[in-house]
């Protein structure tokens, strides 16, 4: 029987999100997309790709004044989501609402995400990395695990709630809040329209701390760009379907 060939290298390589029409970045919170990877989306908008935010949370609990109740913080940060979005580019907005800090069941909210990705039917998903070292966040952990299940989930026949959604497969996913990236995204053209985009969470970002996470990114990327060619730059962790089960050597795509 004749064995058939494989381009080992392919196989061992991350899938190209530079050339999606269509991508569905999942935040827990309404300002991670912006924070993790503004710089890519705004890339992405730029050359054409539809974007869509999904927000798992509405963010009720973070507010830098304590006075405005958890009700009007609410609206406050899903107006914020979708000006930062709009400003880098993103094109339709997507909610599930739930409280913040609040998350705990990675199986129904993997469904939950399954049905949207099943509707929005985007190539790429992006989402924060859930086995960041350390991170101690369990809305991250729990978002960031329940888009890996939902990853394959949505291609299944049928799915809890899916309410007569067609089944779809993404090609990648692309993990951002990540300590091992595999792909790194010239941003060097976007980085000051991410900044602009961050600076938009009001209810969030005040001037110490917008600066902290500009002298931050702006160090780590010409870290990530450094010998590639450009100035600035953005890492993602990028997976295929295959590499996201029993693929024993997924750490070193």
């Amino acid at each position: 029987m004749e064995i058939p060939a494989f381009d080992i290298q392919a196989l061992l390589s991350p899938p190209d999100i530079l050339h999606c029409k269509r991508v569905l970045c999942i935040q827990p919170h309404p300002d991670d997309n912006e924070i993790g990877m503004g710089g890519t989306i705004a890339v992405l908008a730029a050359s054409g790709c539809q974007v869509h935010y999904l927000t798992v949370t509405n963010g009720d609990q973070g507010n830098k004044d304590p006075s405005v109740s958890p009700e009007e913080t609410a609206r406050i940060r899903r107006a914020e989501a979708i000006a930062s979005g709009r400003h880098l580019g993103a094109a339709e907005f997507h909610f599930l609402d739930h409280g913040d800090a609040t998350l705990s069941d990675i199986l129904s909210l993997s469904a939950e995400i399954a049905r949207v990705i099943r509707i929005v039917k985007p190539e790429a998903i992006f989402a924060p990395d859930p086995w960041l070292p350390y991170e101690c966040h369990l809305d991250h952990v729990i978002t960031g695990r329940a888009v890996a299940n939902a990853f394959l989930m949505s291609g299944r026949s049928t799915i809890p709630g899916g309410d007569g959604t067609q089944p779809h497969a993404a090609g990648a996913i692309g993990y951002y809040f990540t300590a091992q990236p595999n792909t790194v995204i010239d941003i060097t053209d976007t980085f000051e329209k991410k900044f602009q985009a961050i600076a938009l969470h009001e209810s969030q970002m005040d001037a110490q701390t917008l600066a902290m996470y500009r002298f931050y990114f702006e160090g780590k990327g010409r870290e990530l760009a450094q010998g590639r060619g450009f100035t600035l730059g953005e890492g993602l962790k990028v997976l295929s379907p295959l590499h996201c089960h029993c693929f024993v050597d997924a750490n070193r795509i």
